[in-house]
């Protein structure tokens, strides 16, 4: 491997280890076989990413989407390795861009964005719920890897998976600090739990030492941004992909697509671009020019006639079957997809910090951002909020709280597995950390696991008690 600056936090565990106990290998490594051998990471392939896998096979699960992010991530630092003279010296390890892409989504409770939101109501006045905040929490307590042997009470023993702060600080999305008590909120609010702050803060002196984060200067690694880049790029492209195998979409229906549903995906592209001019028409413009390669030539129409391209495409039988082959045929509709990516990571680049380099902040040109937020919003207004889709989420919504209320019930603790209960013990009642507890239980559940679960409790059909929890 080539020599690296990104020494800070590379090491450096919270407990400390034997780093020479395999000098085969280097500890970005031993992070990645440690997140690839966790339960909570072979759990991601019972979660959803869209549509429900019961469906079918082929859509994409929670597992196979950050599989898909993780490898996005890798070829961006090795891309960035390769065109920037400073990290052709000192590299990015893309073996922690991988790892943190594996775990972006590993705090995310069953049934998507509306478990997230049931969780986060149930623990409002108790530090609430978010699924990046959890994903921290998994990796530093939750999972069973690495004991503390200074302490006998149950809560304070755990330590995750003892991953280095260098990959920590990688899965660090948001530096914010959720309070403790938000009663009043409304809607799930980013960042960490409150008591997760000890966590953060030690992440932040060994990954970036003397320096101090503020609410005007966050601490957000490179390692990170170019992990939630990857993950918006595999959300524009692959999420299109499942809609057109779903026959929820087809590119001519994008074409004339509601414009109310446009001009709302064109003030999100607004917002996160800066492109001021950006609108209904600027999305079409976009569809053109990304389903253009893989239809007959239509150069003979000039740049700013796009209502006189889509009229000749639609009103072609030839050209309109051309263009909805990008759907219905799976070797177009993969090579599609492929080379959405390929495009996309060409328009990552970087602003090198050389001090510190691991601040180092990831650009991506305009116009390539403008492609990769019109089709992730397009998607998420299209079909995530379509009925259909929201019909199987509001039901999942609903389990959860009832679950909730169960556990949190006079006895619901009776219904705790052994491990959950020895935790639940070791907490005093009405405090957050037996809410929490709780709340890990669920959050840690598959979607067929928590409709099972909520079977036993309410179903008349409830599974035999001699299956385990």
């Amino acid at each position: 491997m080539s020599a690296s600056l990104y020494k800070l936090g590379d090491s450096k565990r919270f407990l400390p280890e034997d780093s020479n106990a395999e000098p085969w290998r280097d500890e970005a490594r031993r992070d990645y076989a440690r997140v690839i051998h966790c339960p909570a990471f072979r759990r991601l392939q019972g979660k959803t990413q869209i549509f429900p896998g019961y469906e079918s096979d082929f859509f994409r699960n929670r597992l196979t989407h950050s599989l898909e992010v993780a490898q996005i991530a890798e070829s961006i630092a090795i891309k960035l390795n390769a065109t920037t003279r400073f990290f052709k010296r000192q590299p990015i390890n893309p073996r922690i861009c991988f790892t943190a892409a594996l775990l972006h989504d590993i705090g995310h409770p069953p049934f998507g964005h509306n478990g997230e939101e049931a969780l986060d109501e149930c623990m409002r006045p108790y530090g609430g719920f978010e699924g990046n905040a959890q994903t921290l929490r998994i990796v530093t307590q939750l999972e069973k890897k690495r004991y503390r042997s200074d302490t006998s009470c149950p809560l304070e023993r755990r330590a995750g998976l003892n991953l280095t702060y260098r990959t920590l600080g990688a899965i660090l999305k948001y530096d914010t600090e959720i309070e403790a008590d938000r009663t009043n909120d409304v809607k799930v609010r980013k960042g960490y739990y409150s008591e997760d702050k000890v966590v953060v803060d030690d992440i932040k002196k060994n990954v970036s030492p003397g320096n101090v984060f503020t609410k005007a200067k966050k601490f957000k690694t490179i390692e990170c941004q170019i992990m939630d880049i990857a993950d918006d790029i595999a959300y524009s492209t692959y999420d299109i992909e499942d809609t057109f195998k779903a026959g929820f979409l087809k590119p001519s229906d994008m074409l004339l697509y509601d414009e109310t549903i446009l001009k709302n995906v064109a003030r999100k592209v607004r917002e996160e671009t800066g492109i001021a001019s950006f609108d209904a028409t600027s999305i079409i413009s976009i569809f053109l020019e990304l389903f253009e390669p893989y239809i007959s030539p239509i150069q003979d129409l000039s740049p700013g006639q796009e209502d006189s391209k889509v009229e000749k495409i639609l009103s072609s039988l030839t050209l309109r079957q051309d263009l909805d082959n990008i759907a219905n045929d799976g070797n177009m509709r993969t090579n599609f997809t492929s080379y959405l990516i390929g495009e996309f990571i060409k328009g990552v680049g970087v602003s090198v910090n050389s001090r510190h380099p691991e601040l180092s902040k990831i650009k991506i040109d305009k116009t390539t951002l403008s492609k990769i937020e019109t089709l992730k919003n397009f998607t998420y207004e299209a079909t995530i909020r379509s009925h259909k889709v929201a019909v199987s989420e509001f039901r999942g919504k609903d389990i959860v709280s009832q679950i909730f209320s169960a556990l949190d019930s006079g006895k619901g603790y009776l219904l705790l597995p052994d491990d959950f209960r020895i935790l639940f013990d070791a907490t005093m009642p009405e405090t957050p950390q037996r809410k929490r507890v709780i709340c890990d239980f669920i959050a840690g559940m598959t979607d067929r696991y928590a409709i099972e679960f909520w079977g036993r409790l309410y179903s008349d059909r409830g599974t035999t008690m001699f299956k385990p929890l």
